[in-house]
């Protein structure tokens, strides 16, 4: 029983110390920077590929025949003038009218004043 005492008060002593907790203290120096790897070997580049050649050209069709020309049809007579018709006498000229006397004569102003014959 001695030993069941010991593991009870051990078991009780964890349980406490889980619930009780402390500040954190200071925050250590920082770890050292790892060396960088050697860069690795680039390839060399590969050759290019020669060019293909054009293919030929294909050949132009023959050119078919024009066909024949057709005949021109005949021309067709041309109809008979008709006579002139006789001209008209001329009708005799009127008479002109007399002309009105000419209107009075306006004052210079300086102006140039025209008055139409009546």
């Amino acid at each position: 029983m001695k030993y069941s005492k010991l593991f009870i008060a051990g078991a009780v002593a964890l349980a406490l110390g889980g619930c009780i907790t402390l500040p954190t203290g200071p925050a250590g120096p920082a770890g050292a920077t790892g060396a960088t790897g050697a860069t690795g070997y680039t390839g060399a580049s590969g050759d290019t590929g020669a060019t293909g050649r054009t293919g030929a050209s294909g050949g132009t069709g023959a050119t078919g025949d024009t066909g024949a020309t057709g005949y021109t049809g005949a021309t067709g007579s041309t109809g008979a003038t008709g006579d002139t018709g006789a001209t008209g006498n001329t009708g005799k000229t009127g008479y002109t009218g007399a002309t009105g006397r000419p209107g009075a004569k306006g004052a210079t102003t300086g102006a140039v004043v025209i008055v139409p014959a009546r």
